[in-house]
C-alpha cells in the first residue's frame, strides 16, 4: 500500500458514500450556488455569535450527509473534523452533540484534505466501517481571531482572499458510492519566505508544487492521468505561483489545473480579489461541484489537494514567515 516517499495507494479504496454542503448567501450568489445542499441568508445561522453560527453549520452539514448516505448517527464509527479558530472551538461545540468519538484536526485551509486522508487510512486499514469528514470556515469568525474586527471597515488589498463561509461534510465507507479514494499524497511543510499574511496563496503555493510533483513521482504518472488537479483555495495569486514553480520542475500544469477559490466566487462582480479561502471553502466545492460531476461521469480522476497556511496571530506578530501545507487525495469514480 506504500507508494513512494509520501504516498499510500489503497487495496480496498474506501467509497464516498455520501455528502453535504451548507453555505452563506454570499457563496449562495456565486457560479456554484444552485448546487449546495443548503444556502442560509442568516450570517448567524439561527445563533446569537459568529463561532456559533459556525457550529450550527457543521452540525447541519454532517446530518446532511449522514441521511445522503442512508445511514443513522449511530452507524458511524469516527469523525474527523476541524476549524480554523483557536483550539479548534467551532468543532467542539458543533460536533459534541453527535457523540461520536472526535479526531480533531487543524491543518488550516487543508483540514478537509487532512480529515480526508486520515479517515481514508483508517477505514482502509480496517479500523472503521465508516467514518464522518468534515471542515468549516465562516468569513466573519476567521476576520475576527485572525486580521480585524469587521466594523474596522478595512481595506482589502488585490491579493488577499476572501474566507469562504461554508461546511462541507463527507461519509467514507467500505462499498456503496460512485466516487472511491484510491490513494493519498501528503506534503512536507514548505515556505519560501513569504510573510505577508494578505497574500496567503504565494504562501500556500509551494507546498502545492511539492504534493503535485511528489504525487507524480510516486505513482509515476504525468498530470494528464487526471481530468484536472484540484488545490484548494491558491486564488489566482497563488495559481500563478504554483504554475509557475512546477514549470521549473519541468511540469506543464496549465490545462489540467482547477483551483476552489477561484471556481466558488465571480471575482469581477462578487469583489472577492484574488478568490476564496477557508477550510469550508475546498469542503463545499468538493461536495457541490467535484463529486456531482464525477457522480454523473463527465469527469473520471481528480487530484484533490486542499492547502494551508499554517499562521497565526502570534507567528505573524513575530515576524515569522507563513508555512504552507498541503494534503493530496486521489478521487476516481467507481
Amino acid at each position: 500500500m506504500i507508494r513512494g516517499k509520501a504516498s499510500i495507494e489503497f487495496e480496498n479504496p474506501p467509497h464516498i458514500l455520501g455528502s453535504g454542503s451548507i453555505v452563506g448567501q454570499k457563496e449562495g450568489e456565486g457560479p456554484l450556488g444552485a448546487f449546495f445542499d443548503e444556502v442560509s441568508e442568516d450570517p448567524f445561522f439561527g445563533q446569537d455569535s459568529w463561532e456559533a453560527a459556525e457550529s450550527a453549520m457543521q452540525r447541519r452539514a454532517a446530518q446532511i450527509a449522514i441521511e445522503a448516505a442512508g445511514l443513522t448517527r449511530e452507524e458511524i464509527r469516527y469523525s474527523f473534523a476541524g476549524d480554523l479558530l483557536g483550539q479548534l472551538i467551532t468543532t467542539s461545540f458543533g460536533l459534541i452533540d453527535l457523540q461520536l468519538p472526535l479526531f480533531g484536526l487543524y491543518g488550516a485551509c487543508s483540514t478537509m484534505g487532512e480529515a480526508l486522508c486520515l479517515g481514508a487510512m483508517t477505514q482502509a486499514a480496517g479500523y472503521a466501517g465508516r467514518v464522518l469528514c468534515l471542515a468549516s470556515s465562516h468569513f466573519a469568525s476567521a476576520e475576527k481571531e485572525f486580521r480585524f474586527p469587521l466594523g474596522y471597515g478595512t481595506q482589502r488589498p488585490e491579493s488577499t482572499t476572501w474566507t469562504v463561509t461554508g461546511c462541507g461534510a463527507i461519509i467514507l465507507g467500505s462499498s456503496g458510492g460512485a466516487v472511491k479514494i484510491t490513494g493519498v499524497t501528503h506534503s512536507k511543510i514548505e515556505h519560501l519566505g513569504v510573510k505577508y499574511s494578505m497574500s496567503m496563496g504565494a504562501a500556500m503555493a509551494p507546498a502545492a508544487a511539492d504534493l503535485i510533483m511528489q504525487n507524480l513521482i510516486d505513482f509515476d504518472i504525468t498530470p494528464d492521468y487526471y481530468d484536472w488537479i484540484y488545490t484548494g483555495d491558491l486564488g489566482k495569486v497563488g495559481q500563478r505561483a504554483l504554475i509557475d514553480l512546477l514549470k521549473e520542475e519541468g511540469v506543464c500544469l496549465e490545462g489540467f489545473h482547477r483551483d476552489c477559490g477561484i471556481e466558488i466566487y465571480d471575482a469581477a462582480q462578487q469583489d472577492t480579489h484574488a478568490g476564496g479561502s477557508g477550510c469550508g471553502c475546498s469542503a463545499v466545492t468538493l461536495c457541490a461541484q467535484i463529486l456531482p460531476r464525477m457522480r454523473e461521469g463527465r469527469w473520471k480522476r481528480i487530484l484533490f489537494i486542499p492547502t494551508g497556511a499554517l499562521l497565526s496571530t502570534v507567528s505573524f506578530n513575530e515576524g515569522q514567515p507563513i508555512p504552507g501545507i498541503a494534503h493530496g487525495v486521489m478521487l476516481e469514480r467507481v
